[in-house]
């Protein structure tokens, strides 16, 4: 006798944008590009001018609220935490990159 059909549950898991994350496999250009995307939106600048050796005020023509948003930004796309003393330290993308790359490891 039959009892009615059976039920298979399925499960579909959406990806948003880079809120699942995989730290093992984070390379240095993944965390490059998205420094960089950040930046661009950010600060509105040509995506030839984001290079590594790019100072965020000096290059870039960031002011100081630019650069602690910057900070919040990489904070919310990387999800760590970065503190006053390390932010302070991060004036260039490759600083940015570097810090990043290091927190993700971790």
């Amino acid at each position: 006798m039959r009892r009615g059909r059976q039920f298979t549950p399925r499960i579909e898991m959406a990806y948003v944008g880079n809120s699942i994350k995989d730290e093992d496999q984070t390379t240095m250009s993944d965390v490059a590009e998205r420094v960089k995307k950040i930046v661009i939106e950010h600060l509105g600048v040509d995506a030839d001018k984001v290079v590594d050796d790019a100072n965020f005020i000096e290059d870039l023509g960031a002011d100081s609220l630019d650069t602690v948003e910057l900070v919040m930004a990489f904070e919310e796309e990387f999800s760590v935490e970065i503190p006053d003393d390390a932010a302070e330290t991060i004036v260039t993308v490759g600083d940015a990159i570097r810090f990043l790359k290091k927190a993700t490891a971790a």
